[in-house]
C-alpha cells in the first residue's frame, strides 16, 4: 500500500510539473503577444507624433500687415477703372513704396531688396486681385495682410534660432531687427493657411498647396472604381458561380493569385508601355493613372468578391432552385445582395491601397511638377503620395513641414477609407 501511494505521489507530482509549465508557457505566450502589439503601437505612436509635430505648423501662415497706398498713377494711370486696365497695374511698386515707407531709414539698394524680401512673391497678386474686387480703393490708404517669405515664416514658427550666428542661418541680423520692429507695432500675425488646400503646387513653400494633387488622386481614384468595381465583380461571379472547375479555370486562378503579390512598379512599366507609349494616351494624367491603378486593385477585388460569394451559404442557392429560379436569377437576386457588403468593403480597401501608391505613377509621368490645378481627366496632374515624394526631396527647409502636413492629409483619407469599409461591414454584414 505504500508503495502504491508513493507511486501516486511521484505521478501527481509529476503532473503538477507539466500543469505549471504548461501554464507558464501558455502565460509567455501571451506576454509575447502582448509584447508584439505594445511595441506596434508605440511604434505607431512615434511615427504619428513625429509626422503631427513637424506638419501641424504647416496648417498656419505668417502674414505681415503693409499700409498700402493705393497711388492711381501706379494701378490705374488712365483712370478707366476697368478690370482689365487694373490687372496690369504697377503693385508691385505699389508694394515696394509701402515698405519703404515703413522704413524710410532703409536707403541702401541692397538693403531695400532685403526688406521687399520680407513679404512672399504672391504678394502683388494677393494686392492685385483685392484692387480689381474692390476699385474703389484707388486714391486712398488702408491696411493689408500679406502673406510673408517662406524663411520669415520659418523664424516666426521658431524653427530658424536666432542664437546662431549669422552665417549659419537664412535671416540676417537686420531682418531679424524689422520683423522684432513689426512684431512690436502687431503688425506679424499668423493665419489659418487656407492656400494649402485651395492652391497647387509652387516652387515657392509659402505658396505651395495640395488642390491639385487631392484632384488628380479623387479623378485617378474615379477611373479606377468605376473600372475594377464591376470588372472584378463580374470575373469573381463568373468564377465562383458559373465557370466550370477544370484546367483552364485553375490556371486563371494562379494566375490571379500571383498578380495579387506583382510589386506595384511592374503595372507602371505595363501602364507606360500599353496605355502611353501604344494606345498614345496623355502623359502625367489622371486617366492613365487610374487604368493603371485598375489593373493593380483587379486581384484585390476579385480574391475578396470571391470570398464573399463564398461565405454565402449553399442553402441559399439550394433553396433558390427550389423555388424554380435559374442560376442567373440565382446569383443576381439571392446571392450577390447578401456577398455585396464583402465586395465593398474590399473594393474600398484597394482604393485606399490604391490611393497611397507612388510607385506605378512615377514611371507614368505623375511625377512632374504641376502648378496648375488639373480640369479633367486628360489634364497634367500629380497625386496626392507623389507630391509627398516631390516636397521630401525639395532642399526648402520650409517644405519639411509641407511634407509632413500632406502626409496627415493622406493618412486622413485612408483611416477614412478603412473606417467606412469597416462601418459597411459592420452595417451589412449577415452572420450565418
Amino acid at each position: 500500500m505504500n508503495s502504491i501511494s508513493d507511486t501516486s505521489a511521484v505521478r501527481a507530482r509529476r503532473v503538477a510539473k507539466r500543469l505549471r509549465r504548461r501554464h507558464w508557457a501558455e502565460r509567455r505566450f501571451r506576454l509575447y503577444g502582448l509584447t508584439a502589439v505594445l511595441l506596434s503601437v508605440g511604434f505607431m505612436v512615434f511615427l504619428f507624433a513625429n509626422i503631427i509635430g513637424k506638419g501641424y505648423r504647416a496648417f498656419e501662415q505668417t502674414y505681415i500687415r503693409v499700409d498700402i497706398n493705393y497711388a492711381e498713377e501706379l494701378i490705374d494711370p488712365n483712370g478707366t477703372r476697368l478690370a482689365q486696365d487694373l490687372a496690369d497695374g504697377n503693385y508691385q511698386g505699389v508694394i515696394k513704396a509701402s515698405m519703404r515707407a515703413q522704413f524710410p531709414d532703409v536707403v541702401e539698394r541692397s538693403e531695400q531688396r532685403k526688406l521687399y524680401g520680407l513679404l512672399s512673391e504672391s504678394a502683388e497678386r494677393a494686392l492685385k486681385d483685392h484692387v480689381v474686387g474692390n476699385p474703389g480703393l484707388i486714391g486712398h490708404s488702408d491696411s493689408v495682410w500679406l502673406l510673408a517669405d517662406d524663411h520669415i515664416d520659418l523664424l516666426v514658427k521658431g524653427e530658424i534660432s536666432t542664437e546662431a550666428a549669422e552665417e549659419d542661418r537664412r535671416v540676417d541680423d537686420q531682418e531679424i531687427k524689422w520683423m522684432a520692429a513689426l512684431t512690436a507695432g502687431h503688425r506679424v500675425e499668423r493665419h489659418f493657411n487656407w492656400s494649402f488646400f485651395t492652391e497647387g503646387d509652387s516652387r515657392e513653400p509659402e505658396q505651395a498647396g495640395i488642390l491639385g494633387a487631392v484632384k488628380g488622386s479623387l479623378f485617378a481614384l474615379l477611373i479606377t472604381i468605376g473600372l475594377s468595381f464591376p470588372i472584378g465583380v463580374a470575373a469573381a461571379l463568373y468564377l465562383e458561380e458559373f465557370a466550370r472547375r477544370d484546367h483552364f479555370t485553375d490556371v486563371i486562378e494562379v494566375n490571379i493569385n500571383n498578380l495579387a503579390a506583382v510589386p506595384s512598379i511592374v503595372f507602371g512599366i505595363l501602364g507606360l508601355s500599353v496605355f502611353i507609349q501604344f494606345f498614345g494616351l496623355p502623359r502625367s494624367s489622371p486617366l492613365v493613372g487610374g487604368l493603371v491603378l485598375t489593373l493593380m486593385t483587379l486581384p484585390t477585388i476579385i480574391i475578396s468578391s470571391r470570398a464573399a460569394l463564398k461565405a454565402v451559404p449553399p442553402s441559399i442557392r439550394q433553396a433558390a432552385f427550389g423555388i424554380g429560379a435559374s442560376r442567373v436569377q440565382m446569383v443576381l437576386h439571392h446571392v450577390l445582395p447578401l456577398a455585396l457588403p464583402g465586395m465593398l468593403t474590399g473594393a474600398i480597401i484597394g482604393m485606399a491601397r490604391a490611393l497611397g501608391e507612388t510607385a506605378p505613377l512615377l514611371m507614368i509621368g505623375m511625377v512632374s511638377f504641376v502648378a496648375d490645378v488639373p480640369t479633367n481627366l486628360s489634364s497634367a496632374a500629380t497625386a496626392l503620395p507623389v507630391q509627398v515624394y516631390l516636397w521630401s526631396s525639395s532642399a526648402e527647409q520650409a517644405f519639411v513641414e509641407r511634407t509632413s502636413a500632406a502626409i496627415m492629409v493622406l493618412l486622413a483619407f485612408l483611416l477614412t477609407m478603412n473606417l467606412l469599409a469597416v462601418i459597411l461591414r459592420n452595417r451589412f454584414e449577415r452572420r450565418w
